[in-house]
């Protein structure tokens, strides 16, 4: 089968909680239909459908890669104080290359949870600066930090931007991302960031912020987001995407849009022939565990232990002290 020459690498499936609404098996179908060899899916902020569609994928003949829209921090991830709720979160996608970048991006989406979560799961580019080997990383969309350096006319904060980006990943591995759903503002935003990448030395790739997967299906995505926050549909001010281009368009949709920038089209082929992560499910993977210098692991596992005791029982009776020593025998 003759497979087309683009790529969908920023999706967003159903479990972008109450604002990606493509299901799994829905999209592989319709990467098929326009024979895709590869699609990958980039949720907001986490890889909860990673496994369920890396194993969908493979049975349906698809390449699957996984990658995930990260929340960036402007600051800090340890920033919590009030007032930041309206500080605009910058977005910035990643794609696992391999099983070390797979490892990294389990690191990030984790620790955007449990040390930077606020309305959000966030990272900082601290974090992601110590997590980036078998990762590609994309710039992100409108809201990411290049697009909002464009869009307040911060030239240098966006050369800032992408020079940063270009030195933490690997050689060959950052790439500007290129969107065109016809938002106001974003033909300029294309010729700056594009203009940008050239004096740079940055290639540059063209996806599409997948949400849906019809052109029809907007509307009921515009009630799935009036969910999420709690409003209607009628209310003006209500959050939405601004205008129905964020479906699942068809290799020749995307390449009309990009007409005069070719190499954005055939760079998604390129990302995606880099994109090989290997996943084994029917082995046993235990951990593994290197207590400290001079402790057996069973050693280590007692001093824990009682440590601890005290802790959970300030005043640990005998029954409790045997039956420590029950479970560690």
């Amino acid at each position: 089968m003759i497979h087309s020459d683009f790529v969908h690498l920023h999706l967003h499936s159903q479990y972008s909680l109450l604002d990606g609404a493509c299901k799994i098996d829905e999209l592989l179908e319709v990467a098929r239909e326009y024979r895709m060899p590869a699609v990958a899916i980039t949720d907001h902020g986490n890889i909860f459908g990673a496994i369920d569609f890396y194993i969908r994928a493979m049975k349906a003949g698809v390449k699957p890669i996984i990658g995930c829209e990260m929340y960036l921090a402007p600051r800090s991830r340890f920033d919590k104080t009030g007032g930041l709720k309206q500080e605009k979160l910058q977005h910035i996608t990643l794609l696992v290359r391999d099983e070390e970048g797979y490892r990294n991006l389990i690191k990030l989406v984790s620790l955007g949870y449990l040390e930077g979560f606020y309305y959000k799961p966030r990272i900082d580019k601290h974090l992601l600066s110590q997590h980036t080997k078998g990762l590609i990383g994309l710039s992100g969309c409108m809201q990411s930090e290049l697009n909002q350096s464009l869009r307040e006319g911060n030239i240098d904060k966006a050369k800032e931007s992408l020079k940063f980006y270009k030195e933490i990943f690997e050689p060959g591995c950052f790439y500007v991302e290129l969107q065109q759903q016809f938002l106001p503002d974003q033909e300029r935003l294309i010729r700056q960031a594009v203009k940008l990448a050239k004096e740079m030395d940055i290639p540059c790739v063209a996806t599409n912020d997948v949400h849906y997967l019809r052109k029809e299906y907007s509307f009921a995505h515009d009630v799935l987001l009036a969910i999420q926050t709690q409003t209607t549909i009628e209310d003006p001010q209500r959050l939405r995407l601004g205008s129905d281009q964020f479906y699942f368009k068809s290799p020749e949709e995307m390449k009309e849009l990009f007409s005069e920038l070719p190499q954005a089209i055939t760079n998604t082929i390129a990302i995606a022939e880099r994109c090989n992560l290997e996943l084994e499910f029917n082995k046993i993977h235990l951990p593994r565990f290197q207590p400290p210098e001079g402790y057996t692991q069973e050693e280590y596992l007692r001093e824990l232990c009682y440590e601890n005791l005290e802790r959970k029982y300030p005043h640990p009776s005998q029954e409790v002290k045997h039956r420590i020593e029950y479970e560690l025998n």
